[in-house]
């Protein structure tokens, strides 16, 4: 997986080929939000519904303050109510917040006997977010566009282990951008802290497809995973975007797991509001 995501990673970087862009992206700095971006000036309003389940989420009885680090495959599902903001402020520079109403169920296994709840649900306001975008580069010629980040998540719900963290997280992001005619690839990874190791690691990594269909149908194919190294959680994504009037879009996406660690499903449903 790693050597195919390289290859591919390579020939978004270097071709032998000067191509036109295609329009598929627009002129807008990418967001961290799936095929979206923002435009200097621009502000994007985006309200929406995401789902995820996992059949076989495995956990630790530790994790719950039972037993011992023993792994066991539970259920796992949470559904949220969420608002995705993104201020493009110059034209290499853009701002996001994100945050989230959300519900998280956990269900553990029949084989687990040391003290672990059989049903665990938290609900509250999680996953709050800010980012600062940057453009580093525009595509010229061979050359594709780089593009980096920053993002910021405050401590919150110390006590609770589904929805919470007790610790400030920082992640950055790089990646790369090519226009073809066939289509724009992406490439992009994250770079985390391990608060456990003290050490710095390779976080979420994707490889994007994103093509304009038409003037109201904009589609993406990507895979992406492998947080923290691990060869087992990658997930095939699908997304789109609909154009119902001028500054009014209704997107989709949705993630299907191929290994084990993967979540089964997740899915996403919104408005795109956006205003200049």
């Amino acid at each position: 997986m790693k050597r195919v995501l390289a290859l591919c990673a390579a020939a978004c970087v270097s071709s032998t080929t000067v191509l036109a862009a295609q329009g598929d992206r627009g002129t807008g700095i990418r967001t961290s939000m799936v095929e979206t971006y923002v435009e200097p000036h621009q502000l994007l309003i985006y309200p929406f519904a995401a789902y995820s389940w996992d059949h076989n989420y495995e956990y630790q009885p530790t994790m719950f303050g039972f037993g011992r680090d023993q792994d066991f495959r539970g259920h796992y599902r949470t559904t949220e109510a969420a608002l995705f903001l993104a201020y493009g402020v110059t034209d290499w520079l853009a701002l996001e917040l994100e945050g989230s109403q959300i519900t998280a169920t956990f269900e553990k296994a029949p084989a687990d006997t040391f003290g672990t709840p059989a049903q665990i649900r938290e609900t509250g306001v999680a996953d709050i977010a800010g980012q600062l975008r940057l453009r580093l580069g525009h595509e010229r010629g061979r050359r594709p566009e780089f593009f980096a980040s920053v993002e910021v998540l405050p401590p919150m719900h110390a006590g609770r282990v589904l929805i919470g963290d007790a610790q400030w997280n920082v992640k950055s992001e790089i990646g790369a951008v090519r226009a073809y005619r066939w289509g724009t690839m992406t490439f992009r990874t994250t770079i985390e802290y391990n608060r456990g190791d003290t050490h710095w690691d390779l976080g979420e990594t994707s490889l994007e497809y994103l093509r304009q269909l038409s003037p109201a149908w904009r589609i993406l194919l990507g895979i992406e995973g492998g947080e923290g190294g691990a060869p087992d959680d990658w997930v095939l994504v699908t997304a789109g975007r609909w154009r119902i009037a001028r500054g009014l879009d209704f997107k989709f996406a949705n993630g299907l797991g191929i290994f084990s660690k993967s979540n089964d499903w997740e899915s996403q449903i919104g408005l795109l509001l956006t205003l200049r």
